[in-house]
């Protein structure tokens, strides 16, 4: 929902109506396969981690004959209903963005039901976003504080996904394909919904049973790129050779299987052919864009400029995952809403440019929104209330001058997660109805 404010209804509408499109084709009940693989002899064992991970199992489970183990590791919040009712579900809410004492329960306990599968056993396993902070396991000599630490830094520095989870899976003993490693010889079949740019499956939520490409030299390369000052334990874990994640051999490829059900692309083609049918002539820029999110934000203001002198209706769509660079620590915000507030900034009212940009798990940064929308009297609504943009963006806080204005978009957790949505609408005379 978007509360507050009556201007530019149909705009926000049509905003919203394409984000529930791309929200509704990455679902699991739509993306989770129909037929998931079983034992022929053997036990089952399934775990599911990530923001999407209830939903995930949900699907599962209606499919599958009872399994020996069920886990379900996923953020506060995110379980579902028909998971809490089932009694013979192993449920754990853990920390995130940064993991807590729950997430290394949750781990211990994905590792434990790994090492009691044998030969004849399968592990399914069911992934999505925010697994890597969901499930920790510190190396050898590292505590949770370490790790804590050593999350924020990369989360604020500017870092990509990639960067931050090549750190991760060389500071862990779950990641990096060290469960599929904790399996042995047990079948591992892994259903993945993506929310990293580029659908790498050994990056989303770290690859716990996915072989890793990065090594260690690449992982402290990356703290010295960003001058992260990380623990003194952290920086012996990566010098470290124990920590290397595991060849791709020692994993038995032919006994583990990997397969993506969703990602950001399939959430843009739905948008597109939304706003297609609604008049617009569709640009789209793709799912892998990764930059600063308020000069992102700035570009496609640019760009909306140009292509709006034309009068045609346009939407312009795009996906992937822009950083933020922390200035302000106590700042609130995420980077959907400092994308839009670069634009907004950058559009100064422009008039007939609307846009919408949102976390598709439904939680942009740590606060209680998915994003916002921007329509072209944010600015003078802005001013009337007193509200300096410019300042809100210096300091990190977009959250509170998005949250005055009325323009947040809250939908509460999805339970899918392909990462970030972002439309900007040229009104030239679509409907949307």
């Amino acid at each position: 929902m978007v509360g507050g404010t009556d201007s530019h209804i149909a705009e926000r509408a049509m905003l919203l109506r394409l984000f529930d499109a791309a929200i509704d084709s990455v679902s699991a009940a739509r993306v989770m396969p129909r037929n998931l693989p079983a034992p022929q002899h053997g036990r089952v064992a399934l775990i599911a981690v990530g923001k999407a991970a209830a939903a995930m199992a949900d699907a599962a489970l209606e499919r599958l004959p009872p399994p020996a183990a069920a886990l379900v590791v996923t953020r506060y919040g995110h379980m579902t209903d028909r998971l809490l009712a089932r009694a013979e579900i192993e449920r754990i809410e853990a920390g995130h963005p940064y993991p807590d004492a729950q997430s290394i329960r949750a781990a211990e306990r994905a590792l434990e039901i790994a090492h009691g599968l044998e030969a004849q056993d399968h592990l399914l396993v069911l992934l999505s976003g925010g697994g890597s902070a969901l499930l920790a396991a510190p190396a050898r000599g590292l505590t949770l504080a370490d790790k804590q630490a050593t999350t924020r830094a990369l989360l604020e520095s500017g870092a990509t996904i990639a960067e931050i989870n090549c750190v991760r899976k060389h500071l862990s003993r779950i990641k990096g394909g060290r469960l599929a490693l904790a399996a042995g010889p047990a079948r591992v079949s892994t259903f993945i919904i993506s929310d990293v740019p580029g659908d790498d499956p050994s990056f989303v939520s770290s690859g716990p049973t996915v072989p890793d490409q990065t090594t260690l030299e690449m992982a402290r390369e990356i703290l010295r790129k960003y001058g992260i000052a990380a623990p003194t334990a952290v920086l012996a874990a990566l010098d470290d050779p124990a920590n290397e994640t595991p060849p791709a051999d020692s994993l038995g490829l032919a006994g583990v299987e990997t397969t993506i059900v969703a990602r950001a692309r399939d959430a843009l083609s739905a948008a597109g052919r939304e706003a297609s049918a609604a008049g617009y002539v569709v640009m789209d820029l793709g799912d892998q864009l990764q930059a600063e999110a308020r000069h992102l934000g700035a570009s496609h203001a640019a760009l909306a400029r140009r292509l709006s002198v034309d009068g045609k209706a346009r939407a312009i769509i795009s996906g992937g995952e822009t950083t933020v660079a922390v200035h302000n620590p106590h700042g609130k915000g995420g980077r959907n809403l400092e994308y839009l507030l670069g634009l907004a900034i950058a559009l100064d009212g422009a008039p007939g440019i609307s846009a919408l940009a949102c976390d598709t798990d439904g939680i942009d940064g740590t606060e209680d929104s998915a994003g916002a929308i921007v329509v072209p009297d944010t600015l003078q609504r802005a001013k009337a209330l007193d509200l300096d943009p410019v300042e809100h963006l210096r300091t990190n806080n977009a959250h509170p001058f998005f949250a005055a204005l009325g323009d947040l978009v809250v939908t509460g957790p999805t339970r899918t997660n392909v990462n970030d949505f972002r439309v900007i609408l040229i009104n030239g005379g679509a409907s949307s109805a």
